[in-house]
């Protein structure tokens, strides 16, 4: 297994304990914890592509496991969000975006796995607007999480903290958005491989 990865493994690897952290009440400063967990594994997002692509090392492996370790990572942080926000409000808020997020995701996973068990065997590899998307979800969970860890370090303001969660679930909606985009794109791309007759 070359570098690029075996940090995409790493990334899934640290998705359970990122998220154990984030959950877990008896761990001091659990939110920093989970911060700190979730930049470092988003960075591995962004030093496999840059590797494989720099070295040579794109595999057919590597295009399939990269997009599939990023949505674990964002999939577990959503799901966290939805387990500890203040408020119904906010809770019934970040459930749509899972819920729009989900659904894209299972419809491209879906694609993906017909296109390449197809007589071609094409890797659909991820397109700008899943990139984008990604990128979006990453810095909506890294805002939410800072607001959080903040919270816990320092003292703050129920007003400040709550211009904060809305702040994270703003560019959230972005990336829910971004998600649709990519996923009826994923879909237009995929039209040669679906056959319901099959």
């Amino acid at each position: 297994m070359n570098l690029p990865n075996k940090l995409t493994v790493a990334r899934i690897i640290a998705t359970p304990i990122f998220l154990a952290a984030m959950l877990a009440e008896i761990i001091p400063f659990r939110f920093t914890i989970a911060l700190v967990l979730f930049v470092l594994a988003s960075l591995t997002d962004l030093l496999d592509g840059k590797i494989a692509r720099g070295r040579g090392l794109v595999t057919d492996f590597g295009k399939f496991l990269d997009p599939i370790a990023d949505k674990m990572l964002t999939t577990a942080a959503l799901l966290g969000f939805m387990i500890i926000l203040p408020s119904d409000a906010l809770r019934v808020q970040i459930t749509v975006i899972t819920f729009i997020t989900l659904f894209r995701e299972f419809l491209v996973a879906s694609l993906r796995l017909v296109a390449v068990s197809s007589s071609s065997k094409k890797v659909i590899p991820a397109n700008i607007w899943g990139k984008l998307k990604t990128v979006t979800q990453m810095v909506s969970i890294i805002l939410g999480l800072f607001a959080y860890s903040v919270k816990e370090i320092f003292t703050l303001s129920a007003e400040v903290f709550g211009i904060a969660l809305i702040v994270f679930l703003a560019v959230s909606w972005i990336s829910a958005a971004l998600c649709t985009i990519s996923g009826l794109i994923y879909l237009k791309e995929s039209k040669e491989f679906i056959d319901s007759s099959k």
